[in-house]
């Protein structure tokens, strides 16, 4: 073949330069949908908005959620969707959110729990602190100490006297290992240096009927679910577990006024996004929150649930969580209780 020939197959091969441009020009035009669907934070929200909820249906912390989501949904004019993502004490759905796009259309409802599993699971792989933007502390609801009827005590001090008195016949329930509430007895053991057994249940209900029926003398437990059977006669409330008395039971002392303190212990639930996520987006979303709590049906869903709830900024509620975690580290390396 003569260099000619080569030349020309050559030349042919390559692609011209109004090709190259024109190339280019579709390239740029390609990127142009993409731009313009970027989140703009100032236009937040501008599509439905993902919560998700590190527990099933129907929990104290799903019903927060969901009151919450509806007048985040009233407030700001686009769907907050509740999504229920259960599964390793919320692990799963707290670490799925922290590896979601920091735009605010992937928030969690976080609990305690997040803060207690720093410590309890050796190798969880979130930080709480470092990959989350708190955004607001939605809820406090207090746990109560109760016990069985049949258990010679009406205060605190009697039940501590007691079980002092039958050191191998007091033992106490919790919803299972590494829960708020079986935290709440391994405080109360370490401020009393009680040496009762823990007896952990694959839930609340399971535990309260069994307290109920004699086989184990008291629990921690939430408000909500404790408080019917009290009110019914089937538990005696001996106290709440957060530093100010709840409305639900004015009458009903703290444990610090009980003589154990410290002692502040509470269910609590808050909404954080992924780090990074805007300011003015967690400002937006703050501001409605905190405008919620002044609603009459916040207050009277929020008043039958036992929880409280305060305004506060999202710097508030990011040293909450800080504190919580430094303060149940202890707790948990004192129990023993470790989940692989």
């Amino acid at each position: 073949m003569s260099p000619f020939s080569r030349s020309r197959i050559a030349a042919a091969c390559l692609p011209s330069r109004r090709n190259v441009l024109a190339a280019t020009l579709l390239g740029a035009a390609a990127l142009l949908p993409l731009a313009s669907q970027a989140a703009d934070p100032k236009k937040y929200p501008e599509r439905a908005v993902r919560v998700v909820v590190g527990f099933s249906a129907g929990g104290t912390t799903d019903v927060v959620a969901r009151i919450m989501a509806k007048e985040l949904t009233a407030e700001l004019g686009q769907s907050f969707v509740v999504d229920n993502k259960p599964g390793a004490g919320s692990n799963i759905a707290t670490e799925q959110v922290a590896r979601a796009e920091n735009d605010g259309y992937t928030l969690l409802f976080v609990a305690v729990t997040s803060a207690i599993n720093q410590t309890l699971y050796p190798k969880v792989r979130f930080d709480l602190e470092k990959d989350f933007a708190p955004v607001a502390l939605g809820a406090k609801v207090p746990n109560v100490l109760v016990v069985n009827p049949s258990v010679p005590a009406n205060n605190v001090q009697e039940l501590i006297a007691f079980a002092k008195a039958n050191p191998d016949k007091v033992s106490y329930a919790s919803s299972g290992s590494g829960t708020s509430i079986h935290m709440a007895g391994e405080l109360f053991k370490l401020r009393t240096g009680l040496k009762t057994q823990h007896i952990p249940y694959k839930g609340s209900s399971p535990a309260l009927t069994d307290l109920m029926a004699g086989q184990v003398q008291f629990m921690f437990d939430n408000m909500p679910s404790a408080w019917p059977h009290v009110k019914a006669g089937k538990l005696k409330a001996l106290a709440v577990t957060t530093t100010k008395r709840s409305p639900t039971a004015p009458d009903l002392p703290t444990m610090e006024e009980s003589g154990i303190k410290p002692f502040d212990v509470s269910s609590w639930f808050g909404l954080i996004a992924p780090a990074g996520t805007p300011p003015e987006v967690v400002a937006k979303l703050n501001a409605a929150m905190n405008r919620a709590f002044d609603k009459p049906q916040v207050k009277e869903a929020y008043e039958k649930l036992g929880a409280v709830a305060e305004k506060n900024t999202p710097e508030q509620f990011g040293a909450f969580i800080k504190s919580e975690v430094a303060a149940w580290a202890p707790v948990v390396k004192s129990s023993g209780a470790t989940v692989d």
